[in-house]
């Protein structure tokens, strides 16, 4: 006995396994920038100070070691603190920092406001607010075979620094191509319109279209660090070749839906018809009477048109 496959299920062997990650994001050793720039502004007072000291008695003219000493320990501690100050870094909200020193990662920041750092590292900025990502219109051919547009849009952000920056090259460009990829693996897989029940379509099942969208999207970009956080269809249509012959099918199918609806009710109308002249005994009609009856109201409520009553004035056989 044949058995069907879950699509859900379907859709996660389909999925493809990407590499896993060598690096995972971790928080950079750091300090508050704030009460570091204090310490650094006094320490840069004391400097300039000792080499104004120093400078005073050199022109007094009490040159010697003491003076050559001030001048020099002043100097030494105004480029110490002018070192130091190229460690803080202003994080903005929705922004991280990814820090290198000498290539070697060494951690992210990602509290917003002043912070201090090693000044030797090199600090990267990484947005980490909300993306969107807007394919544009492709042409694929769906699982019959039918030339299809379809677009979509992606909601993501970076989740993960480190891989988002050492992982990939670009990871903008990643998601962006990854992202097409997907679409036109789902948009092959399903076919626009079912032609059996049970099909799972593009138009009429766009929930569960969109959840494995969603799915394999997040697979393919979950190794650069990028978490999708929701994808929708935007634009879904036959191509303009074949438009106009699948308009005809869709009316053709929904001209034959509404007539089965039409015959399901008159049939009902007319057996309950029959029922109530029989409980009631208004007339009694024979098998051939009865088929007459039938024929009329049929008819009348299947037909297009109004119906145009004729008298008879003789019998019913006449």
């Amino acid at each position: 006995m044949t058995q069907v496959q879950d699509p859900h299920q379907a859709a996660e062997a389909d999925i493809p396994e990407m590499p896993r990650p060598r690096i995972t994001e971790r928080r950079a050793v750091g300090m508050p920038g704030l009460p570091f720039l204090v310490v650094a502004l006094v320490a840069l007072g004391i400097g300039i100070r000792l080499m104004v000291m120093g400078g005073d008695m050199a022109g007094g003219g009490h040159k010697g070691t003491a003076s050559t000493a001030l001048i020099a320990g002043g100097a030494v501690l105004i480029a110490a603190v002018l070192l130091t100050l190229r460690g803080l870094t202003q994080v903005a909200p929705g922004e991280a920092r990814v820090c290198q020193l000498f290539g070697r990662y060494q951690g992210t920041i990602r509290q917003d406001g002043l912070r201090w750092v090693n000044p030797f590292t090199s600090r990267r900025t990484i947005s980490t607010r909300l993306r969107n990502n807007e394919t544009e219109v492709l042409k694929v051919n769906d699982a019959y075979g039918n030339p299809i547009e379809i677009a979509c849009v992606v909601v993501w952000q970076v989740e993960d620094t480190a891989q988002a920056v050492f992982e990939v090259d670009n990871f903008v460009d990643f998601v962006s191509i990854q992202t097409d990829t997907a679409v036109r693996h789902i948009a092959t897989k399903y076919p626009y319109d079912a032609h059996g029940d049970g099909e799972l379509s593009l138009r009429e099942n766009a929930e569960t279209i969109t959840e494995q969208l969603s799915a394999e999207i997040s697979a393919r970009v979950d190794s650069a660090g990028v978490k999708i956080v929701e994808s929708r269809v935007t634009h879904l249509a036959y191509a303009p070749e074949i438009a106009s012959a699948m308009l005809q099918r869709q009316q053709a199918g929904a001209i034959v839906a509404a007539r089965q609806k039409i015959v399901e009710g008159a049939v009902g109308m007319v057996e309950s018809a029959l029922t109530r002249i029989a409980e009631q005994d208004l007339v009694d009609l024979d098998e051939e009477r009865k088929a007459a009856m039938v024929s009329n109201l049929l008819v009348v409520l299947c037909g297009d048109r109004a119906a145009q009553p004729v008298l008879n004035t003789g019998t019913l056989y006449q």
